[in-house]
């Protein structure tokens, strides 16, 4: 399964509340936090939901 890096780089301010807690379920509770997540269908989803305020990038 592939890796993801991903970052929040918008703030979640004046979202709905899914998008926030989509967030929150992505382990992501900070302005400028990394993660490193799976690639399982359940997480591109969630990543797909909050896109505009992620960066995306592929870990090899």
């Amino acid at each position: 399964m592939k890796k993801f890096k991903i970052k929040q780089v918008r703030s979640a301010i004046g979202r709905h509340k899914s998008q926030k807690l989509t967030l929150e379920a992505l382990g992501i509770k900070k302005m400028q936090q990394e993660r490193e997540v799976e690639g399982s269908p359940q997480i591109l989803g969630m990543i797909d939901k909050v896109k505009h305020l992620l960066t995306i990038e592929e870990v090899k």
